[in-house]
């Protein structure tokens, strides 16, 4: 059995956090990359002017999701011998102000005392333009990469321009975030360590988000796995399974395990988080489930260089445009073109709208739902919108 080693409390007590050489106050914008209203984040690029005036600096603001202990409003008796009550929402400290009341429906804006109102900040900096270009909004283009197209346009790209893994190293030597390790299993090669993704917060288990980091070097990303790497991925999911029961209490059945590819960064990691939680990169895409991976090998040893694999290319990525040398994946083909020249307005669906009658709507639905017949059937049938 590999041995394994599992952080606690007790761990790295002489670890301190080193700052950062930026003030977080000298800030200046430049523009905006990415506001998004569903995840409630903002991604904004800009620089740190008393340090440089041309590297960059991507923030990432986001509002910190709702932990069930902060919307609590009895405190249990283990608890009432603690000197500070733990904040709440519904204290005398919340403020509200009302927008509108009608009936049994209610609109009000809330302030909740100030430790509930702080947001997590991520910083990158200085940032590369990939780092600018992974948190853009911009048009995206799937790719269906062959094998051939893998070993002749992605693999020499990813050789020579892909991000520095020196963070990647650090953790696995032990040289840099070590009280922040879960679990790790030492053992050289089915090994990993397990440690809080970047964008969790490492408070709330409702949003948890870990990385499982191998210690092989030599696997960059899906492409490079094969049957010998096997016992690898049933250790990476047996023990970091067991490792988040034991730490988190969360049951291994409401896990997502999964890879990216393309990964962000390319040394061989596992995606972890509840399924309850709609985290980034899930999309079908992108993701391939460890479960899945696993099979695929069991079946075909080398299933992942003899597969064709999409994933998804965005604006501004130079990987993209080599593919647009190879492929043309921006434009339109001239077949595509005459197909859509094909549908004359006439033969295109009506839309509905709100100011039409039920009954104009109905015919609508009965000329889409009815097959089309030839002219000479057509002359027998009384059209029901005549």
């Amino acid at each position: 059995m590999p041995e394994q080693v599992e952080s606690s409390s007790k761990l790295n007590v002489s670890s301190e956090i080193k700052p950062p050489s930026y003030d977080l106050t000298k800030f200046r914008l430049k523009r905006i990359l990415n506001n998004n209203s569903k995840c409630k984040s903002i991604t904004l690029l800009g620089t740190f002017p008393d340090l440089s005036e041309t590297d960059a600096a991507i923030v990432v603001f986001e509002k910190n999701a709702y932990r069930e202990s902060d919307v609590a409003t009895e405190v249990s008796a283990n608890k009432e011998s603690e000197s500070e009550p733990k904040p709440s929402y519904f204290t005398t400290d919340l403020q509200v102000r009302t927008d509108f009341i009608n009936n049994i429906y209610a609109s009000f804006q809330c302030v909740p005392t100030q430790q509930l109102c702080a947001v997590k900040g991520t910083v990158i900096y200085p940032a590369t333009d990939k780092h600018i270009e992974k948190y853009s909004i911009c048009q995206k283009y799937i790719i269906n990469e062959t094998p051939d197209l893998y070993k002749s346009v992605t693999l020499p790209y990813i050789s020579s321009s892909q991000f520095s893994l020196d963070w990647v190293y650090n953790i696995l030597e032990h040289k840099q975030e070590t009280d922040r390790i879960v679990f790790e299993d030492t053992h050289p090669e089915n090994g990993f360590i397990l440690l809080p993704d970047l964008k969790w917060d490492g408070r709330n288990v409702e949003n948890l988000y870990l990385l499982g980091i191998v210690r092989k070097r030599d696997i960059k990303s899906l492409r490079d796995l094969n049957a010998s790497h096997l016992p690898l991925l049933r250790n990476l999911r047996q023990s970091a399974k067991q490792a988040i029961l034991q730490r988190y209490g969360l049951n291994p059945t409401q896990l997502r395990m999964y890879f990216h590819y393309q990964p962000s960064f390319y040394h061989l990691h596992v995606h972890i988080n509840p399924i309850r939680n709609d985290a980034p990169g899930i999309w079908c895409e992108k993701s391939h489930m460890l479960d899945t991976v696993i099979n695929n090998l069991e079946l075909v040893p080398d299933y992942y260089l003899r597969a064709s694999m999409p994933f998804v290319l965005y604006e501004g990525n130079k990987l993209l445009d080599l593919y647009d040398e190879q492929l043309e994946v921006r434009t339109i083909s001239t077949q595509q073109a005459n197909e859509a020249d094909d549908v004359g307005p006439e033969e295109a669906p009506e839309a509905f709208t709100d100011e039409e009658p039920e009954e104009a709507r109905q015919c609508k639905r009965i000329k889409l739902s009815t097959p089309e017949r030839d002219s000479n059937e057509a002359e027998l049938v009384v059209t029901p919108c005549a």
